[in-house]
């Protein structure tokens, strides 16, 4: 299904000259953290359930317009540019522009998520396993052919977080080779942050074997 398919058509949108009375009835009976304001049918900003209490049912939404957020997104949008802005605006609600700048629904957060997550990254079979290299080391293609090149399929890939010119890489792969798979990753000089049970299990037990030679050795 298109992402354009979830665009929900069925939440209110306030135009400036509307009394704050319906905007506060929207919120009051409602779980979303935004709601769409327009003028003359072109798209101002939203108003946020967070400035509830300074809502007042007698005034017109035309005194707030200066609080407005400004967050939005085109028809056109990917998944990945609608789950940033619902990140970065920590909002539940996203109001969808047409090209003439006026509000033809909006994307709910929860449609979304289920969205993302009915994707074969979390659906297909496999194992998770996170990576870390320097910044100007690591590379797709070599991800790619290390996990590849032991015979286990490369079901996805995307970066987690930049941090200290390092990148963390969460990878979702098959269940095969798992092993040689992190072992090769090692002798790239990348970092396991988090990998099988059974490499930790191997892990585990090296390091008793180490405990144990150096008892003996005493």
């Amino acid at each position: 299904m298109r992402l354009q398919d979830y665009i929900v058509g069925t939440i209110p949108v306030f135009d400036v000259t509307d009394s704050l009375k319906e905007v506060i009835h929207f919120f009051t009976h409602s779980t979303y953290s935004h709601v769409a304001i327009t003028e003359e049918g072109q798209f101002m900003g939203l108003l946020g359930e967070a400035d509830l209490d300074s809502f007042q049912e007698t005034s017109l939404i035309e005194e707030f317009r200066y609080q407005l957020d400004t967050f939005s997104v085109t028809r056109e949008a990917t998944w990945l540019d609608v789950l940033e802005v619902f990140t970065r605006n920590e909002s539940n609600i996203l109001p969808v522009l047409d090209s003439r700048n006026q509000v033809i629904g909006y994307f709910d957060l929860n449609d979304i998520v289920q969205l993302f997550t009915d994707m074969p990254f979390f659906t297909e079979p496999g194992s998770i396993l996170i990576v870390e290299k320097h910044l100007k080391d690591y590379s797709f293609s070599e991800i790619a052919q290390i996990v590849e090149g032991n015979n286990t399929r490369l079901l996805g890939a995307f970066i987690t977080t930049i941090e200290n010119e390092t990148a963390q890489i969460t990878l979702k792969i098959g269940d095969a080779n798992i092993n040689e798979v992190l072992q090769t990753f090692r002798r790239y000089h990348y970092t396991i942050i988090s990998g099988s049970t059974e490499d930790k299990f191997l892990e585990e037990l090296r390091q008793r074997s180490d405990y144990l030679d150096k008892y003996l050795n005493v």
